[in-house]
């Protein structure tokens, strides 16, 4: 009955550290779903940064391409002034 009783700790310790992970697990699951469903201010910025990049280098293949068309013929037509895409805060 001694050892029983000396046990009886162990055992409970076990029990409670599993009772408390049970009672957690939901509140993790919701707070990486809340995660998931949000956009950080960091995310926000890295994507915002990411569209003007490639908004810039469209602007810069379609001047090429404009530049291109353009070198030595001035009196072509759509030669006058650049009037293609400009890439600007586009939010």
């Amino acid at each position: 009955m001694r050892v029983a009783l000396l046990l009886l700790p162990l055992c409970a310790a076990g029990c409670v550290g599993t009772a408390v992970s049970v009672v957690k697990a939901p509140f993790q699951v919701a707070g990486k779903a809340v995660d998931l469903a949000t956009t950080s201010q960091a995310e926000a910025d890295r994507n915002y940064g990411r569209r003007m990049r490639q908004n810039e280098a469209r602007e810069g293949k379609e001047r090429r391409e404009w530049a291109d068309k353009c070198h030595g013929h001035p009196d072509r037509d759509g030669c006058d002034a650049y009037h293609g895409y400009v890439a600007a805060d586009h939010r």
